[in-house]
C-alpha cells in the first residue's frame, strides 16, 4: 500500500466503493486463506528516519469452512488484522515489521507470529516512467495460518507510469526454511489504477498462485482473485480498500480489505 507521502500509491474516498463492489460481482465464481497483507508493492518508502504503520484488514464472507490441511484454520469467516510497521533507513532502504493475528467465528483472536522485512526501491523520477525494486520477507508463523512455520519470501517490484495510470506487477518467490518444507513456489501479483484527481484512484488488483516455481500448474488451479479497488490520501492518512471475488476454486469467493497508513 502506499505511504501517506507518495501522492501516486495506492488511496480513497467516500463514494466509489459502492461502484466498485457493483464491478466486482461481474466477475465469475470461486477457497484458500486470504494472506494477512493483501496488497501490490508500489513505490513508495518512507523517508530516512521516518516512522510509520499500515494496519491491513481482511475478512473471508464466503470461503472454505473446512482446513486445507491438517492444523489449518479454515478461512470462512474469519478476520486478520496485521498491524504492519516500518522505519526509513535511506533513500532507497525500508525495514519493517508485520504481527499477525487472526479472529475466527466465536472464538478470542490469536496471534500468529510475525514477519521482518527489508525494501529495496531504485532511484526514479517518482511521477513518470519505470520504477523498480525488490522487498525480502522472513518469518514465523502459526500452523493455523501456514503449513511452513518457519518461511521467507522474495517479492519483486516492478512498475510503470504515464499520465493518469499507474501499472505494477510483484513475482513472488516463497519458500520454506525448515527442514523438509517444500518446494519454492511463486505467485505473481498485479496493479492497473486510474487517478481520477490528485488524491483518489480507481482500479483493480489481482493476486495468482502458479504453484511450485520449477513447475507451474494449469491457471485453472490453485488462488486467483480479483479485486476491484479504490485509493485515497487523505492529509494525515490514507487508505487502500477493495473487495475480492476468486476466480478458480481454490480461492475464498468473497473477500473484503482494507488498509490504512499513516506516519509519526
Amino acid at each position: 500500500m502506499g505511504h501517506a507521502h507518495a501522492a501516486h500509491s495506492s488511496h480513497i474516498p467516500g463514494m466509489a466503493f459502492a461502484v466498485l463492489l457493483a464491478i466486482a460481482t461481474c466477475f465469475s465464481p470461486a477457497a484458500r486463506a486470504a494472506p494477512e497483507e493483501i496488497q501490490v508493492y508500489l513505490d513508495d518508502m518512507s523517508a530516512p528516519g521516518q516512522f510509520g504503520v499500515d494496519v491491513h484488514n481482511n475478512y473471508v464472507f464466503s470461503g472454505a469452512s473446512r482446513p486445507g490441511y491438517a492444523g489449518e484454520q479454515p478461512p470462512f469467516h474469519v478476520y486478520r488484522l496485521t498491524p504492519e510497521f516500518y522505519y526509513g533507513l535511506t533513500d532507497t532502504l525500508e525495514l519493517g515489521l508485520y504481527v499477525l493475528t487472526t479472529r475466527a467465528p466465536g472464538a478470542d483472536p490469536k496471534l500468529d507470529g510475525g514477519k521482518l522485512r527489508l525494501k529495496y526501491i531504485a532511484p526514479h523520477d517518482k511521477d513518470r516512467g519505470f520504477f523498480w525494486g525488490a522487498n525480502l520477507e522472513v518469518g514465523r508463523t502459526s500452523l493455523r495460518v501456514s503449513p511452513r512455520p518457519w518461511n521467507a519470501e522474495l517479492k519483486g517490484i516492478f512498475g510503470y507510469r504515464t499520465g493518469p495510470w499507474t501499472l505494477a506487477v510483484n513475482p513472488n518467490l516463497d519458500w520454506s526454511l525448515s527442514s523438509r518444507g517444500g518446494p519454492v513456489t511463486l505467485d505473481v501479483d498485479a496493479k492497473v489504477a486510474y487517478a481520477i484527481n490528485g488524491k483518489t484512484q480507481l482500479g483493480f488488483e489481482t493476486y495468482n498462485d502458479l504453484g511450485r516455481l520449477a513447475r507451474p500448474d494449469a491457471l485453472r488451479y490453485n488462488s486467483k482473485t480479483l479485486f476491484a479497488v479504490i485509493d485515497h490520501e487523505f492529509d494525515r492518512f490514507d487508505l487502500n480498500a477493495g473487495i475480492g471475488r476468486g476466480i478458480t476454486r481454490d480461492a475464498d469467493r468473497w473477500v473484503l480489505k482494507f488498509i490504512v497508513g499513516t506516519h509519526f
